[in-house]
């Protein structure tokens, strides 16, 4: 991600970023960018027909003092020519603000979907990257509306130009003096709003970081997950003041570009005011010198406050597009992104016959920016159908293994195989397919219960409710479902549902998603955490029949649970340092059976208080 890049505010920049967008738009809907570019630059060209017809609308009404008759259908005739420009112009407003909305609306799918699309083909390194996080903030903050402004913009700019040459026309040819004046105005006053628009692009860069800092401090004292321990530490205050100072930072630094665009524009319009009338004053002399007509005037000083009002609104057009550029600019960017894993999940083999056999061959991983490694050299064989346990203390590498294992992320060093296959070989499809995984941070889904449980295989078990109830009985979750409100159809969640559960409750639905599918390897990290042992014991006493043969890896600091494994693994450092089974660990009289001992004096002491 090159910010540097990212941040430049040089005419490269947007003339890059307006041709990818206007590219972009045309691949979205060719048809309706067409229509809106013609009818935005035949609407720019309104004022000057406008200006035409009050020029012989005023001429026919003053030559027409001395022959009355004759003079009445030529005015009827400019008339009805004023009529019919004001009512396209009107009507072109109105298709124009039409098209503009309806252009909008597809690009809005097109672009949102998109970037949700992208994002989910990228790998978990990219979300965990600062700089990453910058980048996705800026394309979520209403990247959508802002291409579209942006495209807007674009064709303003078109049509302003457009609608002044039109009307500089029509001015030289009554008062020569008005190229002079305008060239005088309008090229400081573009430089002046450039810098405007250029400090507003960088502030508005490098502000995003502490943006997403207020929104950090938002979120710890409305959501409900922050909300009782802010209270019982007594946060708030120290919240709200960091929040308060950021924000006031922020007020600052609009201030001080709003004070420079009200002294610049300001100067501005006395300038251009002055400019303008200097040669309106040239050009009513003239007339009284009969020079020029009274529809000379009257032309002029219609025409000249549109030329003034299109020269202004073409300044801000082409500023405010510079300013569109900090989010087309970023889009692109977050566009480019590829993924390291595999560029396409459903590139790569799949296996007809997977049989679930695990083999790890010196695996190293460092996470990226550590200095140094969390797995040193793990070597292991997990045979199909085996059910193995890894246990350690906390931070000696066992979720990172299994992240690995499950093919989010690659190995610094080493390789792991499915079956006797690298999986680095593999779809990343089809091997996700093959994996249910129980995070220590399970998904609580805004969703039904049945939902809920069907979205660990939700192309085939969605309107499958006997296979989901199944499930849901041999992880333990049935009855506590029944006796939901509305049962399976019960809405669960906070956001938009209408029952709230525990977090046991909650682990009960995501170990039976996770036995949804018809995966061949089985992870739960820390599954029954937040389950009481009674409900534990259940559970892994259907383990069995849930697995039904399949290879499972089991992390838990539960030994009743670590127990019922086929295989113990005991990890430390980032290394396995004991291999098998409970027995053969306790008489080995090292580190899991010190675990193990101090996890039955706990709960002796537990029992005993």
């Amino acid at each position: 991600m090159d910010e540097q890049k990212l941040s430049s505010t040089n005419i490269a920049i947007l003339l890059q970023s307006a041709r990818w967008a206007l590219a972009f738009t045309w691949r979205v809907n060719k048809w309706l960018l067409v229509i809106l570019t013609i009818i935005t630059l035949l609407h720019s060209l309104a004022p000057a027909a406008l200006a035409i017809t009050v020029r012989g609308l005023v001429n026919a009404i003053a030559e027409g003092v001395d022959s009355r008759f004759s003079e009445t259908s030529v005015i009827l005739y400019w008339l009805s020519l004023g009529f019919g420009v004001t009512l396209l112009e009107t009507l072109g407003d109105f298709a124009v603000k039409y098209f503009h909305r309806r252009l909008h609306d597809e690009l809005n799918i097109v672009i949102t979907a998109d970037v949700l699309e992208h994002a989910s083909r990228l790998d978990m390194v990219y979300f965990e990257d600062i700089r990453f996080q910058d980048m996705l903030e800026r394309t979520q903050q209403g990247v959508a509306q802002r291409f579209s402004l942006f495209i807007s913009k674009i064709l303003t700019i078109g049509a302003n130009i457009v609608q002044m040459i039109s009307l500089v026309v029509i001015l030289a040819a009554i008062e020569p003096l008005i190229i002079v004046v305008l060239i005088i105005i309008a090229i400081p006053y573009m430089f002046f709003q450039w810098r405007l628009a250029k400090e507003r692009y960088k502030m508005e860069f490098n502000r995003i970081t502490k943006q997403r800092w207020t929104r950090y401090f938002v979120m710890h004292l409305t959501s409900q997950d922050w909300v009782p321990e802010v209270k019982l530490l007594g946060l708030a205050p120290l919240l709200i003041n960091k929040f308060r100072a950021l924000m006031t930072e922020f007020r600052d630094h609009n201030q001080k570009v709003t004070r420079r665009i009200f002294w610049g524009s300001s100067l501005y319009a006395t300038i251009a005011a002055l400019g303008f009338y200097v040669t309106f004053a040239r050009v009513a002399l003239r007339v009284v010198d009969s020079n020029l007509t009274l529809g000379d005037i009257a032309i002029y000083g219609g025409a000249m406050a549109r030329l003034r009002s299109s020269l202004e609104r073409a300044v801000m057009a082409m500023t405010a597009a510079l300013e569109h550029t900090l989010y087309i600019a970023n889009l692109r960017e977050f566009f480019e992104l590829e993924p390291t894993l595999q560029k396409s999940t459903s590139e790569g083999l799949e296996l007809l016959d997977c049989k679930g056999g695990i083999t790890i061959d010196d695996v190293v991983f460092t996470y990226p920016g550590a200095e140094k490694p969390t797995l040193k050299g793990i070597s292991l064989r997990v045979e199909p159908g085996e059910t193995v346990a890894i246990v350690g203390r906390n931070g000696v590498g066992k979720t990172t293994l299994v992240k690995l294992i499950a093919r989010l992320y690659d190995p610094t060093e080493g390789q792991i195989a499915l079956d006797g296959v690298d999986i680095r070989q593999l779809s990343l499809d089809f091997w996700h397919k093959q994996i249910a995984f129980v995070f220590q941070r399970y998904g609580r889904y805004e969703a039904t219960a049945a939902e809920n449980i069907a979205y660990g295989d939700w192309q085939n078990l969605m309107d499958n409710q006997e296979r989901i109830e199944t499930i849901a009985r041999l992880s333990d979750a049935h009855q506590m479902i029944e006796e939901m409100p509305d049962g399976y159809e019960t809405r669960l969640g906070r956001m938009f549902g209408t029952h709230t559960l525990s977090g046991g409750q909650w682990q009960k639905i995501a170990i039976a998603r996770a036995f949804a599918g018809d995966a061949s390897l089985l992870i739960l990290d820390e599954p029954t955490s937040n389950l009481d042992p009674r409900t534990e014991y259940r559970i892994f006493s259907n383990f069995r029949a849930l697995a039904h043969g399949r290879t499972a890896i089991l992390i838990s600091h539960r030994f009743s649970t670590v127990s019922m494994a086929d295989r113990i693994l005991v990890m430390e450092d980032g290394r396995i340092i004991e291999n098998g089974s409970h027995d053969e660990l306790m008489a080995l009289g090292g580190e899991y059976a010190t675990l193990y001992e101090l996890h039955q004096r706990r709960l002796a002491h537990n029992g005993a208080s």
